[in-house]
């Protein structure tokens, strides 16, 4: 599985928040975030994962479609 990053920075600027907001909403540093974002091998935790859906108010749908994306063959 992967995350569709382009969705969730764009729920993030949805939401009228930057990612320092959801950074600490979530608990975690804004470099952190920021590489978890740019695909610097930092993967979200599952706990991290069910935070962001909260702070960003994301239907489960929506989770799923950024969250849970199949790997590309």
């Amino acid at each position: 599985m992967r995350m569709n990053t382009a969705k969730l920075r764009g729920k993030i600027v949805e939401r009228g928040m930057r990612q320092e907001d959801v950074a600490k909403a979530i608990g975690i540093d804004s470099s952190t975030m920021s590489r978890k974002l740019n695909g610097g091998g930092e993967l979200f935790t599952v706990g991290q994962m069910h935070k962001l859906a909260d702070v960003l108010n994301l239907s489960g749908e929506e989770a799923a479609d950024i969250f849970l994306q199949p790997d590309s063959q």
